[in-house]
């Protein structure tokens, strides 16, 4: 692809001799999340403040837990049975850069080769060559009330990751899938769907085909990546999968709600700063249907530094821009430290750039606070004067993590709202908005929302998880075939007027999503789940669309599926 030429001429001048050790990178998603949580806010001062940034470095992560397990053992905090049960479970799955333990060997191994280490199917570990390989499998039924299709989501792969020499870290994985899903994210997807289709496209997926019965889809899901360091400090990333940036259960910055991509990496960590440089290719729209033909691309591009200002607050800064050229890369979005929004002025561009900050603090190693403020556009006049103005385009997050409630074990709680006002993340065209392949890049929703989170989770045992997460939201659709900044795929100059544009109006749906999961690991990375699902959405014209969902199966080595929204 033409990014991956361009990028060859950065790659070259970034990359020495001599290599330093590289690691591949913790899926997100995974049980361990909770457990780094945790660790980040109890250890108060410990460098895992750096993970706004997602996913996560094994090599580093796997040396901050180390440390904290020893803080721990020395008395210097405090952890739960089931925290050195976790770290514990976490070190063994990053054997490759953990200290060894005992229990990182098996002591029934099957049929002498495999899981030899409990924590995966195959693994090789020599001197200059290691290797990890694992199914991935998941199945879940459901059953919907009023709804007489078969529901499932059936998904089988594999994934491989391994290191040479200490020197090059990659990662691989690929699921074939099959699924039919609620009728309410069947109404995304569905050419004659009911509802309000916004975004026609499976969530988190790209090209997809039908499948039997109306309303089954099939698809690939595939990601991969090759990484190595520049220099000690500097590691590079070359991939095809998602990206993260924030502390809370939504992102306003970037999401790994859309699908894959195309990604170049630069992340720069010294002394207090990690600095992350991130280049993607994307996809504007997508039309099924027609011949076979090579779909147009856009790119985004984007500056986060994050800083440890104290032992327990880390803030960091977002800017970004999405843009797109008929022939090439915009070759002076390259540099990795020019700062985005000055250059796309200088080159007198019309691309889409946001800025943004966000703010992290551990209280007391007891309380985690965070927020994002997300910039698209605004006029500093007009939004004094709050006239509605529809430029005055932002965005802002505010959450609390709260582990071990009342002195209750494993009992985290988090709550967390965001707003979003109209239009933003819009653009004059599909090629500046920030969507890929028909979804929104950042929050799910869109814009002009405004959402409330409420998530409880439990670990009476060991091998059980529990979880109950609330989401409540109301959100201004289009009416009437009249624009009032929801969809971001719509070009904001469809707009009716200029003023008196606020969050919410419009057809304004109400929806409330419960969900309630029992999890229960059988082996290591292998869940039984059991799920019950109620959703409402009150929408002032057009009634009332309630879902109820009952589902069970299992998965093995994979983060479970999930439509919150």
């Amino acid at each position: 692809m033409q990014i991956i030429k361009t990028f060859r001429i950065l790659v070259f001048f970034l990359l020495p001799i001599s290599l330093f050790s590289q690691s591949s990178y913790v899926p997100m998603g995974m049980k361990y999340d909770d457990l780094l949580n945790r660790l980040e806010i109890k250890s108060g001062d410990s460098a895992l403040n750096f993970s706004t940034v997602k996913p996560y470095n094994r090599r580093l992560t796997t040396k901050e837990v180390e440390y904290i397990d020893s803080l721990d053992d020395a008395g210097v905090i405090k952890l739960s049975k089931i925290d050195k049960y976790d770290i514990q479970r976490f070190l063994m799955s990053n054997s490759e850069w953990a200290k060894p333990r005992p229990e990182f060997v098996s002591k029934k191994p099957v049929f002498k080769s495999f899981y030899k280490n409990p924590a995966n199917l195959f693994e090789l570990n020599t001197k200059d060559f290691f290797l990890v390989g694992n199914p991935v499998v998941q199945y879940q039924q459901m059953y919907e009330r009023g709804n007489n299709q078969n529901l499932f989501y059936n998904s089988r792969g594999v994934s491989i990751r391994g290191m040479i020499s200490r020197k090059i870290a990659f990662d691989f994985y690929v699921t074939d899938n099959q699924e039919r899903d609620p009728l309410y994210v069947q109404r995304l997807y569905l050419q004659n769907g009911v509802g309000d289709v916004r975004y026609p496209a499976v969530p988190g997926v790209r090209f997809y085909k039908n499948f039997k019965a109306a309303g089954g889809v099939d698809y690939f899901d595939n990601r991969g990546s090759v990484s190595f360091n520049a220099s000690k400090y500097i590691d590079l990333q070359l991939g095809y999968d998602r990206n993260f940036i924030g502390d809370g259960y939504r992102s306003l910055f970037m999401s790994d709600y859309s699908p894959n991509a195309l990604f170049f990496k630069i992340n720069t960590r010294i002394w207090k700063f990690n600095y992350e440089n991130l280049f993607m290719e994307l996809v504007p729209d997508y039309l099924r249907g027609g011949p076979d033909r090579v779909l147009s691309r856009k790119y985004f591009r984007m500056n986060h530094l994050s800083i440890n200002a104290t032992k327990w607050l880390n803030v960091g800064v977002f800017d970004a821009v999405v843009f797109g050229r008929e022939n090439h890369f915009d070759f002076q979005y390259l540099i990795p430290v020019l700062f985005l929004r000055p250059a796309e002025s200088d080159i007198g561009s019309g691309d889409n750039a946001a800025l943004g900050l966000n703010v992290k603090a551990n209280i007391k190693k007891k309380v985690q606070v965070y927020g994002q403020l997300f910039l698209d556009e605004f006029v500093l006049k007009q939004l004094v004067k709050s006239t509605g103005f529809w430029a005055n385009k932002y965005g802002y997050q505010l959450g609390v993590k709260y582990p071990d409630v009342f002195g209750i074990n494993n009992l985290d709680a988090q709550v967390e709202t965001n707003r979003v006002r109209p239009f933003t993340y819009s653009h004059n065209d599909n090629v500046g908005d920030y969507t890929h392949f028909n979804q929104p890049f950042a929050h799910p929703l869109g814009a002009n929302f405004q959402e409330y989170v409420g998530i409880l989770k439990y670990r009476p045992l060991k091998k059980l998880y529990l979880n109950a997460r609330a989401i409540y939201y109301y959100q201004g659709l289009d009416s009437a075939a009249i624009n009032f900044g929801s969809n971001i795929t719509s070009s904001y100059t469809t707009r009716t007027k200029d003023f008196g544009y606020n969050v919410g109006d419009g057809n304004k749906v109400k929806s409330m999503n419960i969900n309630l999961l029992a999890s229960y690991e059988v082996k290591e990375n292998l869940f039984l789940d059991a799920n019950l699902q109620h959703r409402t959405y009150n929408r002032a014209v057009g009634g009332n669309l309630p879902t109820t969902v009952f589902s069970f199966g299992f998965r093995w080595n994979m983060a479970r599926r999930n439509f919150d929204f």
